[in-house]
């Protein structure tokens, strides 16, 4: 919480600021989702990501569609609330276009984390191949990473009462998750599908996407800006002898 004196009254404000264009949609479309949930029961099944029913009915939709449903109020809450606490500032920076690419590249990411994780022999594996997973919770795993990356000293209340740094909030939440997966997928919290967005955010941001993404860019403007000299023969320079050439 900030304090602002824009004049002889006292303001406060919290968090971000307003919902960016991208996260506004991201939001209504999760609670218009989980509303009909509530109306029409087995969407929940038919639209959750279930291994079991991507390679035995071919739904191979629920990749992506498992990240709009969620099993209560407290779920889509507070999955709802981090990605505005964590999202908005990434948005602004990146774009709404990459910031919706990255989002799903995370929340896909961490189903498939999940499928893949699924197919290991033993019971972990059996539970997690019938077992039915629903939330953002992967995607928004994903943001938490990136806002670490980004602002790793930024002050993270902790249980809304430790203040710790981004960069150490992400790495307890993430080790949760890894503790919480070794002992297998139960509590109905699938933290192989939290860890399989972290994974997929870092390998995303790391493997050079925004670095690519800005030299195309670059390159992009230069050819623009050569393509333009040559047409209206204009020239960053010259020699001192080449008194015929005009320059407009």
């Amino acid at each position: 919480m900030r304090s602002r004196y824009p004049s002889s009254t006292l303001a406060y404000s919290f968090g971000p600021g307003p919902l960016t264009s991208a996260i506004k949609a991201i939001v209504i479309a999760n609670v218009v989702a989980f509303v009909v949930s509530l109306v029409f029961p087995t969407i929940t099944r038919m639209f959750g990501l279930r291994p079991a029913d991507i390679f035995g009915q071919l739904h191979l939709w629920q990749p992506v569609t498992y990240m709009f449903l969620h099993a209560g109020i407290f779920h889509i809450l507070f999955n709802m609330l981090a990605l505005w606490m964590f999202g908005v500032e990434l948005e602004r920076m990146w774009g709404s276009r990459f910031f919706v690419q990255y989002y799903f590249i995370c929340g896909v990411g961490a189903a498939m984390t999940t499928v893949l994780l699924s197919f290991v022999p033993g019971s972990f594996g059996a539970q997690l191949y019938y077992s039915l997973t629903i939330g953002a919770s992967g995607a928004i795993y994903g943001i938490l990473l990136a806002y670490a990356l980004y602002f790793p000293n930024r002050p993270i209340l902790l249980y809304f009462i430790f203040p710790i740094p981004a960069k150490y909030f992400v790495a307890i939440m993430g080790g949760i998750s890894l503790l919480s997966s070794m002992s297998g997928p139960g509590g109905g919290i699938a933290h192989t599908t939290h860890l399989g967005g972290l994974v997929a955010g870092y390998l995303y941001l790391k493997g050079g996407r925004i670095h690519l993404l800005s030299e195309f860019k670059y390159r992009y403007l230069k050819w623009r800006i050569n393509r333009m000299r040559r047409k209206f023969d204009v020239y960053s320079g010259g020699r001192a002898d080449d008194v015929n050439r005009r320059v407009h």
